[in-house]
């Protein structure tokens, strides 16, 4: 077992060091089939554009075969693995009604055959396979190939996305789609501005130099620019820190003077490599070298070829796009997008957005959707520091960034953005009805609002229903004063008086952070946000407390809400903290300060399970869907790789939305709904049938919301509802679904 975790390890260190998708290929095969001691090891990466599986590498096939054997997945043995995704281990293959003989590749002597699908994040790679003259691949064989296959899935859908690979002597085999999860609504097409990220040298694939004079002169330019960087980094530190320590960044431009590393980048360069990837392959054999030493303090010296390299790197790939030359139509490209980052960017020149952090239910999608811009999370294999200034287009709808995009993906754009046009116009035909349903059923529709962009009467909204007071604290370089937030709440409240306006207080944590106040958890979901935090910080709770109530002097519009109550304890000690502001303002001779009603957000398991006791002491409820079906699932909404799970119709979060339903009628206290379940068109008809009559939602979903409104028999509604809540299996329930609505 030792010996098989060995080599495993060892063939993905490898693949992970390989300049190209081709170079890791090779060592795949070459490594399997010596470390398994079988006659044939072979790659086959499955090509999007045609369907059919490519052979990209091989150890005992004919060589000539490479590029040139095509497989489609509905035929032959390799296509059966990938249509079925699943291992196939048979004897006398040739026997098999699947088998496909391809003369090129010299395997008619092999009868044993063992295939196993390459699959990363549900997608089809391609087939890993090994063949053998006699005997049969027992099922530890088994196993070890089902095991690698899964381990090097990631490094080749990097490794494909960055265009890497070749077919044969042909052109760059790269995938010209990458997926992820649709995070907001829409279709863009730009240029990727990436903000924040880390200049990796792992990230570099091999590319041939396209002019040998170009890359050497670009590298010499780039140890010029670095050599300047390190004098002025030195002359400003001088007398600051110690003489000694000062001394890298002497020892870092001897080495840049040196001729040994700087000349074995340009043979790199001259023997065919672009300049980036020349770097690469120089800095880590001299990592290598360092780290193979015994001497302690020289291994520690590979550190500082590693930092010199990225150095130099930066220099030479705009890894962040200069923001003084930012494109007409701006896609930003981020590992993970924040308020901050959009906070920077000409909102009118944003078109979309990719992060490769996050999912279709995370905070960076609520952003997106709150700025009607169409956004894609979650797309982890991008290589970020190799897309700067590229023209993507961004599928919010599919969850597709297309890299390559075509003429004729670009017309299809065109006639869909002429179709929603269409349907915008349709829209605006019922901007000045009442929001009734058929048989008369008044419902509200409230607006989620907290950037900057937003604060303008929107006409189509009873109100606000979620004010998203960390906006103003993540734009910043530190917690706003009283002063400072006072302003900004009065030109919220005054915009929308006499209407309504439900301030939650500062919710950061989980995956809103400020950035001048981290929070480093293990599990941050289930850590130290909302009420949990500002109840810590009663000095920041206070401020904004006072800042509200002074705000709403003369208004009388402002309600406060309390974000993660989990306790009843924690509604009490917060309101023990208003009360004691109010006293505050009160005693200052503030005018006309009123009392501001006092709401709770239900989206805590342990809130639904109180809700009765809640209800009691607070003025109204509101439900946070996103939060509460986190929660309730045990899903964390950030990631990917359990999105699927994330259900607002499971039968569990339905029954839960019930009780806070009832809770709410039973004591006469208004009930609201602030999550996405509330801005989309479907789910808000089901919230109508679960007795919801006040829904909160971003902008531009409220036309869409109420067309269907308006449709809708809320007593028929409430019944077809009902007998949702009986159903137990969550397919069912949206099976039921999707035939009511489709």
């Amino acid at each position: 077992m030792n010996s098989m975790l060995n080599t495993l390890r060892r063939i993905v260190q490898e693949v992970n060091r390989a300049g190209t998708l081709h170079d890791g290929l090779e060592i795949i095969v070459s490594r399997i089939k010596s470390a398994l001691e079988v006659d044939v090891c072979s790659v086959y990466i499955h090509e999007e554009e045609s369907g059919e599986l490519v052979l990209l590498a091989t150890d005992g096939l004919l060589p000539a075969a490479v590029g040139r054997v095509r497989i489609p997945v509905t035929e032959g043995l390799v296509g059966w693995v990938a249509e079925r995704a699943e291992p196939i281990n048979i004897a006398g293959s040739s026997n098999h009604p699947r088998y496909r003989y391809f003369p090129e590749t010299g395997e008619e002597q092999y009868e044993i055959f063992l295939g196993v699908p390459i699959i990363h994040h549900r997608q089809l790679l391609g087939v890993l396979t090994l063949q053998q003259f006699e005997g049969r691949f027992s099922e530890e064989v088994e196993s070890f190939l089902i095991t690698i296959a899964s381990q090097l899935a990631g490094a080749i859908a990097h490794a494909e996305v960055s265009g890497g690979a070749r077919k044969g002597r042909g052109e760059p085999f790269g995938r010209r789609v990458v997926v992820g999860r649709a995070g907001a609504p829409g279709i863009a097409v730009g240029r990727a501005v990436v903000v924040d990220t880390e200049c990796k040298l792992s990230n570099i694939v091999d590319q041939p130099a396209e002019n040998i004079k170009k890359e050497v002169a670009l590298f010499r330019s780039a140890l010029k620019q670095v050599k300047k960087e390190l004098t002025k980094m030195s002359s400003s530190l001088e007398g600051q820190i110690p003489e000694d320590e000062r001394a890298l960044f002497d020892a870092y431009r001897m080495m840049l003077d040196g001729r040994s590393f700087n000349q074995e980048v340009i043979e790199q360069i001259k023997a065919g490599s672009w300049a980036p990837g020349a770097l690469r392959k120089v800095v880590e054999h001299h990592v290598d070298v360092f780290r193979q030493m015994e001497d302690p303090y020289l291994q520690e010296r590979a550190n500082d070829i590693l930092d010199l390299g990225r150095r130099l790197l930066k220099a030479l790939v705009p890894c962040e796009s200069d923001s003084e030359k930012l494109p007409k139509n701006i896609i930003l490209v981020a590992v993970d997008v924040s308020a901050a980052m959009l906070a920077e960017m000409p909102v009118r020149r944003l078109r979309g957005i990719v992060s490769l952090r996050g999912s279709g239910n995370s905070h960076t999608a609520i952003l997106a959707r709150a700025l009607n811009i169409p956004a894609v999370l979650g797309v982890d294999e991008l290589p970020i520091s190799m897309i700067a200034n590229r023209e993507l287009v961004v599928d919010g709808d599919s969850g597709e960034v297309h890299l390559k995009p075509s003429a004729k993906l670009k017309k299809e754009i065109r006639a869909r953005r002429q179709v929603e046009e269409e349907i915008n116009t349709e829209l605006e035909s019922i901007r000045d009805l009442p929001v009734v349903t058929l048989d008369g059923k008044k419902i509200e529709l409230f607006v989620n609002s907290g950037l900057a962009s937003d604060i303008r009467r929107n006409p189509d909204a009873a109100g606000v229903g979620l004010y998203r007071t960390e906006f103003p604290f993540m734009a910043r370089d530190r917690f706003p004063g009283e002063d400072e937030q006072y302003h900004i709440y009065r030109n919220v409240l005054q915009t929308y008086a006499p209407l309504p306006v439900t301030m939650r207080t500062l919710d950061i944590g989980g995956d809103k952070a400020l950035p001048y106040f981290p929070i480093e958890e293990d599990n941050p979901f289930l850590g130290w946000r909302g009420i949990r935090f500002t109840l810590d910080h009663p000095e920041i709770f206070l401020v904004q407390i006072r800042a509200m109530l002074r705000a709403n002097a003369g208004i009388g519009n402002l309600r406060i809400m309390l974000p993660m109550i989990s306790d009843i304890n924690e509604l009490k000690a917060a309101r023990v903290l208003i009360d004691q502001a109010y006293s505050e303002v009160v005693g200052e001779s503030y005018d006309s300060i009123e009392r501001a009603d006092i709401g709770v957000m239900i989206e805590v398991p342990s809130a639904v399970y109180q809700v009765d006791l809640i209800a009691q002491q607070c003025d109204f409820l509101s439900v946070g869907s996103n939060d509460l079906t986190q929660y309730l699932l045990a899903v964390d909404r950030n990631n990917p790789r359990v999105a699927e799970i994330y259900d607002s119709f499971h039968p569990a979060v339905l029954q839960a939305l019930k009780l806070i339903s009832l809770a709410g009628k039973k004591h006469k206290k208004p009930v609201s709904i602030c999550g996405e379940m509330a801005g989309d068109p479907i789910s808000a008809v089901i919230l109508l049938g679960l007795g919801y009559e006040q829904l909160s939602m971003n902008a531009s979903s409220l036309l869409k919301v109420k067309q269907f409104i308006l449709e809708v028999d809320s007593k028929k509604n409430k019944r077809w509802v009902n007998s949702l809540l009986d159903v137990g299996d969550p397919v069912e329930v949206y099976v039921t679904i999707q035939r009511r609505f489709s």
